[in-house]
């Protein structure tokens, strides 16, 4: 095989390799962008800034005639790392706009898949208001051990404190409990001591005013947890999908005599 050949297809595949990771690296804090309805756009900027690399390489080896001058080419996917992902533009009227079109795609795709991952937990989470609580919990407790920025881990047991507060006070409605109680038990967080008033009107418009907010904080929980990179919970409560059978009973026997 001719040297300019192997300085090709190696220039090709360490560009590749090196533009997978620094696109993870470039992407890490706002979402995985090899997700289901991002991986096609970010295949894409991979394979063309590897692409790239490689044309620069044969451009310099032209120029130099020297074969191992390809590997130069290599410091192209780098601008992966050091350039500024740009906001979406709807109708690219520059050239720059238009070679930085594939990033805004790709934040909008990354945008959706963090969408739908919300939005299924969600779903799961709201059917029941104790469940918006219990899913809560779970998500916090399965994350925070691996929390290493303090500032985080408090923000998100801010939000679990919240919503479990708020949804213990819905199964407190729930359970007609007295006005005075129920005044009580809002003033004892601040994020219902500005409800106070609504527990003598329509306790029933409370609960739903507090479980509404308490779905919102989740949402807000949730997308937070997958921009830190927890992209594989378990969805809560838990739907097993293969149902055990019950066990056969089996009737005792007598002993042959």
């Amino acid at each position: 095989m001719p040297n300019w050949v192997v300085g090709v297809v190696g220039t090709f595949a360490l560009s590749l390799i090196l533009a997978y990771g620094l696109l993870r690296l470039r992407c890490r804090g706002v979402g995985p962008p090899f997700g289901p309805g991002a991986r096609f756009w970010a295949f894409f900027i991979v394979v063309t800034t590897a692409a790239v690399s490689t044309g620069v390489g044969l451009l310099i080896v032209a120029a130099s005639h020297h074969i191992h001058a390809a590997y130069a080419g290599i410091i192209v996917p780098s601008g992966l790392w050091f350039s500024k992902l740009p906001p979406q533009h709807l109708v690219p009227r520059t050239l720059a706009a238009r070679l930085t079109l594939p990033f805004s795609r790709l934040y909008d795709r990354m945008g959706d898949d963090m969408q739908d991952w919300c939005d299924t937990r969600l779903r799961a989470a709201s059917a029941k208001p104790q469940w918006i609580a219990g899913a809560v919990t779970y998500y916090y407790d399965q994350v925070r051990g691996g929390l290493k920025d303090g500032q985080a881990r408090a923000d998100l047991g801010r939000w679990q404190e919240s919503i479990t507060h708020k949804i213990s006070i819905v199964r407190l409605i729930s359970l007609d409990t007295t006005p005075a109680r129920l005044r009580e038990s809002l003033t004892m967080h601040r994020s219902t001591q500005h409800m106070r008033e609504y527990a003598d009107d329509d306790p029933s418009r409370l609960a739903s005013r507090l479980e509404s907010d308490a779905l919102n904080e989740l949402h807000l929980f949730l997308a937070y947890v997958y921009r830190l990179g927890h992209h594989k919970l378990l969805i809560y409560p838990f739907r097993p999908s293969v149902h055990r059978a019950p066990a056969r009973r089996v009737e005792p026997t007598a002993p042959d005599l």
